[in-house]
């Protein structure tokens, strides 16, 4: 996150800048204007807690290749909540093949370092770069980042499902940490959660329940699990029933790098995760039907 801007009108609105808003303001300086975040999507709530501070946050969007922002939210119009904004000065932005952001202009880079065979892949044959990245833009020429096309999961009936935007939404439970949503060659949806213990401990006293339950015990818990479906429920209100999570298990670990689960920068490596739990998910998750002749047999 980076801090751009002064000159703020420090505002007593109501009880929470006193005693609330003003410190952090004081934390940033006591003169922000505005802040500018990248790198992620950021939650929704978040932004919405920092502008009731009166210091609002802009999502911008770019990368290397890129020479950094190619995009950012214009001041100067209506805020678009959840987009990284408009292209900026010599810069064109399209949505390709599979929702994927292209990106064309002077400062985008023309070729890798001595790897001819990447540079080819990285550009359409009309020349524009692509970035890897899926996107939207709207009827005012704003961008929405959706996912990572090497994230994309393709389901069994060949539904294209972007995780991203469904794992941000399970995220926002008080006591969730981590979210994996899965279904690549699947027959539906599914999810992997994991609990933030620091945060689940003083829900479950708040909720009369024993604090001090083993993991094991909680990721079983029917409140927590409903809780959790909450949550879950939220995330597929904006998708179709064959993009949505139809079954989840809470696991009692977290993915870690101690558990070689996630890379240094804190991102889940998802190939190991799923070999990791083959066996739950081939036990749990997705069990096989029945034969129909054994079915009738028993009957």
């Amino acid at each position: 996150v980076g801090l751009v801007g002064s000159e703020m009108c420090i505002r007593d609105s109501n009880m929470f800048d006193p005693m609330v808003y003003s410190s952090i303001r004081d934390a940033l300086g006591g003169c922000a204007k505005w802040i500018v975040t990248g790198g992620a999507p950021l939650d929704p709530d978040l932004m919405a807690f920092f502008r009731g501070a009166g210091i609002p946050v802009y999502e911008g969007y770019g990368l290397t290749e890129t020479t950094a922002p190619c995009a950012f939210n214009p001041l100067t119009v209506p805020y678009h909540q959840g987009s990284v904004g408009i292209p900026f000065p010599g810069f064109q932005v399209r949505i390709g093949d599979g929702n994927e952001i292209q990106v064309k202009g002077v400062p985008v880079f023309k070729r890798y370092h001595k790897n001819e065979e990447e540079t080819e892949l990285s550009f359409t044959d009309d020349g524009w770069y692509r970035t890897g990245d899926l996107g939207r833009l709207d009827d005012d020429g704003f961008l929405f980042i959706i996912g990572r096309k090497k994230d994309l999961i393709i389901t069994a009936g060949g539904k294209n499902v972007s995780p991203g935007p469904m794992e941000e939404v399970i995220k926002r439970c008080p006591f969730v940490s981590q979210a994996l949503v899965l279904g690549d060659k699947r027959p539906f949806i599914s999810a992997l959660i994991t609990l933030d213990e620091d945060s689940l401990r003083p829900w479950l006293a708040k909720q009369g329940l024993d604090s001090g339950m083993t993991m094991e015990d909680a990721a079983q818990n029917a409140a927590v699990r409903a809780e959790v479906q909450k949550w879950v429920d939220q995330a597929n209100e904006g998708v179709s029933r064959a993009e949505s999570v139809r079954k989840f298990i809470i696991l009692p670990e977290e993915f870690t790098q101690e558990n070689g689960l996630m890379t240094a920068s804190m991102k889940i490596i998802r190939p190991k995760v799923l070999k990791r739990y083959n066996t739950l998910l081939n036990t749990q998750m997705y069990t096989k039907r029945k034969p129909a002749s054994e079915d009738s047999q028993r009957g």
